[in-house]
């Protein structure tokens, strides 16, 4: 099993195009912490380091990548398809993207040190599950940012573990693995809402959402945030529902997991943490987070402070 460790500086630096917040920076650094090679993918964890915004281009013309943040991900963490969209037209990143083979993608976000996990498909293996030419239209583009789920989650910690502590029989079971994975995004693509008409959400309503999320503090119930975009809480839902794939719910769930994630390498307490996420009780909020992400935030934390 082919396991290595190394360290860039500058590490693929890309320029800036339409978006004020991101600037390349060449004291970003990137680090190889493991490195595996099987036939169906290569598996890479990684450690990315930025002093301030950055601005870097993700393209594999053979592989089909498959990248998930295995620490809080960095704010403002946006994206955009260099060769199809305007260069003004940045979409946010879930906790789990693909790049499809060849495509250019450029990603920024600001500045803050990250552990991910890079499962780099390869094109073999995509194509047994995805077919032999995918026409990559506007609406599989856009699915592609954030093909989140348990499924496909769990696949990508399973091969992180096994990638950061091999076993006995590491090499097949990594075989397998990426050999779901690559199921897993093949079905994520095949139910794109490709058929479904473009009734999603207005840019600026989904912007209205994410700026009342932000407040934190109590979570936003349907009622209010229909009245924010002026529309019934069943068109609300129903589009919201096509705009991100996903109910207004799991959104504002992962949106609390991920500000609280933000926080727990902080010096906040877990008290004050769960109050600013809008729980009436620090056990509420252990009790929350402990289903969404497996673990405590006291051993989250642990981990993350260590960085793991």
């Amino acid at each position: 099993m082919s396991l290595s460790t190394r360290r860039e500086r500058g590490y693929e630096p890309g320029p800036v195009v339409g978006m004020p917040p991101f600037a390349s920076l060449e004291g970003a650094t990137r680090t190889v912490e493991a490195e595996v090679s099987v036939s169906a993918a290569r598996v890479q964890l990684f450690q990315f380091s930025s002093p301030g915004p950055v601005m870097r281009p993700l393209r594999d013309e053979d592989s089909c990548l498959v990248v998930m943040c295995l620490t809080p991900r960095p704010r403002n963490a946006r994206a955009r398809y260099c060769t199809h969209w305007t260069p003004g037209r940045f979409e946010a990143l879930g906790d789990v993207f693909v790049v499809p083979p060849g495509e250019l993608m450029q990603a920024g976000s600001d500045s803050g040190r990250t552990t991910s996990i890079v499962c780099r498909l390869r094109l073999e293996a995509v194509r047994t599950w995805l077919g032999a030419d995918i026409p990559w239209s506007e609406r599989l583009l856009e699915a592609t940012l954030d093909v989140g789920g348990p499924n496909i989650q769990c696949l990508l910690l399973r091969l992180a573990e096994e990638v950061r502590h091999p076993g006995f029989g590491g090499r097949m079971l990594i075989e397998l693995i990426a050999g779901q994975l690559a199921i897993e995004v093949g079905r994520r693509c095949a139910v794109a809402p490709e058929g479904v008409p473009r009734c999603g959400l207005t840019a600026w309503r989904l912007r209205l959402i994410d700026e009342r999320l932000e407040k934190f503090g109590d979570q936003p119930t349907l009622a209010e945030l229909a009245d924010l975009c002026r529309m019934s809480i069943r068109q609300l839902t129903r589009a919201f529902r096509v705009s991100r794939g996903c109910s207004i719910g799991d959104y504002v769930a992962r949106y609390w997991v991920a500000h609280a994630k933000r926080l727990l390498v902080t010096d906040l307490s877990v008290k004050a943490i769960g109050y600013s996420v809008g729980f009436a009780s620090p056990s509420a909020f252990c009790c929350a987070f402990r289903r969404a992400v497996g673990e405590t935030p006291g051993q989250f934390r642990q981990r993350a402070l260590r960085g793991e």
